[in-house]
């Protein structure tokens, strides 16, 4: 049986008040010798369940590896990993394709939408592949919130990139994720199109009671977040809550971004 259509139970959420996803002691090398690069360095962190936040820093800092290891991409040279009560570090690639088929959801700079599928069918194509009939009403509800009602019969080609980054939107949390990464989300979208899928994810978060962490370069997006993790050389260095761009913007400078 193929690893996509596999039966799996899926695991309880974390208990109120429990970290959507926790790193403890995480370190990430690549290379060897004098070619190492240490791209994270015993990194400690709690993601709050129900909270947006953002992670940041200059070029090389580690923030996409940090999100890649929480989110199961990518396996850390040392340390652990959770997502809700479940260490990562120590399942099989199996184990860990099927959570993040059941449990996580994905939104990256370019939108991976098919382009033969219609936006509707893009949303509900995770769903399917995990063998479930997407939950009607959810969907009706992210649809809604994202926008796109009236797009849903439209193929990408069809949509603007605000659009299709929209769907993707809507499809990372089709299947109700215990949490959803973005990954430099607004990167090729123009200034209005980046905004709306901003506040749709500030909506997720306070409306539809979802878990967002989002890596960005941007101090103006990283201004909808709760909190903001800002990270140098491969460590988290500070932290700010309730941000504002200005504030985001000046600590930024200070990092040298």
């Amino acid at each position: 049986m193929s690893i996509l259509t596999a039966s799996v139970t899926r695991p309880a959420p974390p208990p109120a008040g429990s970290p959507a996803a926790r790193a403890v002691g995480v370190t990430k090398e690549y290379g060897v010798g004098d070619a190492r690069v240490l791209a994270l360095d015993d990194v400690s962190v709690d993601i709050g369940a129900g909270r947006f936040t953002a992670i940041m820093g200059p070029s090389g800092s580690g923030k996409s590896t940090l999100l890649h290891v929480l989110a199961g991409l990518d396996r850390p040279s040392a340390g652990q990993i959770s997502i809700g009560e479940v260490d990562i570090t120590t399942l099989s690639d199996k184990q860990l394709t099927l959570l993040r088929r059941d449990r996580v959801g994905f939104i990256f700079q370019a939108f991976n939408l098919l382009p033969t599928l219609t936006a509707a069918e893009n949303i509900a194509l995770p769903a399917r592949i995990a063998g479930r009939k997407p939950e009607a009403a959810w969907l009706q509800q992210v649809v809604g919130a994202v926008g796109l009602a009236d797009r849903l019969s439209h193929r990408p080609a069809e949509l603007s990139g605000g659009q299709q980054q929209r769907v993707a939107a809507a499809r990372a949390l089709a299947t109700k994720p215990d949490i959803v990464f973005a990954d430099e989300p607004t990167g090729a979208l123009d200034k209005r199109s980046g905004e709306e899928l901003l506040a749709f994810l500030q909506h997720a978060v306070r409306e539809l009671a979802q878990t967002v962490v989002m890596v960005t370069h941007d101090p103006v997006a990283a201004a909808h977040a709760d909190r903001v993790l800002f990270l140098s050389d491969g460590d988290i260095v500070d932290e700010m809550a309730d941000p504002t761009s200005h504030e985001v913007l000046e600590y930024m400078k200070k990092l040298g971004a």
